[in-house]
């Protein structure tokens, strides 16, 4: 197989390198194709790629890697694409420093200042829906047969632009609600069955989803976990929501919600930082970069050091003086065991299968061996249409149009991702979700059809911003920080 990652130079690419390299990911693609518009970034993951490799011969004895694939590195599309089965997307139009600006415009009118979040989020997705557009485009007139795996955020916004071009050929994956129903789960005393989500209830947007069900022998037992404070201590989501307030919501959100239940102690958090997270990670990798060209044997541990720091710092708005993450977060090992998993099932491998997800992936995804052969089961962000048999699609999840990307269960084989019947979302969890579809589709018309009154009526729809003079300004904002938005609007702005 080979796999083209577009944003080849992204600082979590080493990842996928290092799971397709050794355990049970070995030998599934043959070669890896490194596609960036920037040829220092690339030249840096190259020699990180390069170092990786290297500790399979170390004298030691370590064997780091097994199998490793042929790594090629492109600032050519065209090549990049030819002959490709599989696309990993996760660029950044406008780079660290676009990620600055999509924060401080927001945080500079007393607003969240978040990645994909709020006003930061449109912002990036007016950015990162056409860029992915164009190579949607590409994908069709070079590989059309080729599968598109979409990491780039904001995740749900651009698998959504990319459905009418891709179809079922584009699947949006995001680590957190896997991660969080792996964390529940573990909380609550309850293994997840190999390659499955028996039992498991989720329903959401991407960064806006609820656990609302977890079950061991037909019983559920969420009610006793969001009762148990011990229990909740012990896990991320858990600490992120005062007890009571979980007990009494009676669903465990995704993390990012903490914005939505908490915005103003995680605005006022993150202006006592004095940098955004933007800023740290712009000044992180402007210093580690070049070095990294430069590190030869040593630049895969350098990357790691560079790597664990910037995990401990995720969501650190949230957290308490003094608070660090836990270990099993630090280690890395979400997303892409969740794109690896995906690309195995629609290459027709099932969990039990060579190249299976081994036990990084069914901590995130409940995928191991054992599981039905030739299909997996992961949360994903898919067209919101559910199987039940002979009779009409319904969606999967009751009150979102059946048309809308969501997040949700999904059993997964080589015919593509299907969603899997929830259950009907409580009416404060719905309603949410469907104020913030409505910005998303708003969101899409703008960026895919230049529609600058769309976006200034996402902004003043948005949850966290709620005013037309807000959206007027953070538009005005955007445009002054990002002069590309001119020349995407159809009609002169005014």
């Amino acid at each position: 197989m080979r796999l083209m990652i577009a944003g080849g130079g992204g600082f979590r690419v080493p990842l996928v390198y290092r799971a397709l390299c050794s355990g049970p990911y070995a030998g599934l693609v043959r070669e890896l194709v490194l596609y960036d518009v920037d040829p220092g970034r690339l030249a840096a993951i190259s020699a990180v790629l390069r170092s990786l490799a290297g500790a399979a011969t170390a004298p030691n004895g370590s064997s780091a890697v097994g199998l490793p694939p042929k790594v090629i590195a492109t600032t050519s599309l065209s090549e990049a694409l030819t002959g490709t089965d599989t696309v990993f997307a996760a660029i950044r139009p406008g780079g660290t420093a676009g990620r600055i600006a999509d924060e401080r415009v927001a945080q500079d009118l007393g607003l969240l200042g978040q990645e994909t979040t709020g006003a930061g989020g449109i912002s990036y997705a007016l950015r990162s829906i056409p860029a992915m557009l164009g190579l949607a485009r590409e994908m069709r007139k070079h590989c059309p047969d080729a599968w598109l795996i979409n990491f780039t955020n904001p995740a749900g916004m651009v698998t959504e632009a990319l459905v009418p071009v891709l179809g079922r050929k584009v699947i949006g994956i995001c680590d957190s609600a896997s991660a969080l129903v792996h964390r529940a789960a573990r909380a609550a005393g309850v293994p997840l069955p190999a390659g499955r989500l028996d039992g498991v209830g989720y329903y959401g947007l991407n960064h806006l989803g609820w656990l609302y069900r977890l079950e061991s022998c037909g019983r559920d037992v969420l009610p006793d976990l969001l009762a148990d404070a011990d229990a909740l201590a012990g896990f991320e989501e858990g600490r992120l929501f005062p007890q009571p307030f979980l007990r009494e919501l009676g669903v465990l959100p995704n993390e990012y919600l903490f914005y939505y239940y908490e915005t103003s102690r995680a605005a006022s958090a993150m202006r006592a930082q004095g940098m955004t997270r933007g800023e740290s990670i712009h000044g992180q990798q402007a210093e580690l970069y070049p070095r990294l060209a430069e590190a030869g044997d040593a630049a895969f541990s350098l990357w790691d050091a560079a790597r664990r720091s910037r995990e401990e710092g995720y969501l650190a708005e949230a957290r308490t003086a003094g608070e660090a993450r836990d270990a099993e977060d630090l280690a890395g090992g979400g997303y892409e065991q969740v794109a690896l998993a995906v690309m195995r099932a629609l290459a027709g491998g099932g969990a039990g299968d060579r190249g299976g997800a081994g036990d990084g992936a069914s901590a995130v995804s409940g995928d191991s061996a054992g599981s039905r052969v030739g299909s997996t089961e992961l949360i994903l962000n898919t067209p919101n249409s559910a199987v039940t048999g002979s009779g009409p699609a319904e969606p999967a999840i009751p009150g979102l149009p059946g048309d809308a990307v969501v997040e949700v269960p999904c059993t997964v084989t080589s015919d593509g991702a299907v969603p899997l019947a929830q259950d009907r979302p409580a009416g404060p969890q719905l309603s949410l979700m469907q104020r913030v579809k409505r910005v998303e589709i708003l969101t899409v018309r703008a960026a895919g059809h230049g529609e600058r009154a769309a976006a200034l009526e996402a902004f003043a729809e948005h949850p966290l911003i709620g005013s037309a003079k807000l959206a007027a300004a953070l538009l005005r904002g955007y445009e002054a920080a990002f002069p590309g938005l001119a020349g995407l609007w159809k009609r002169p702005a005014g």
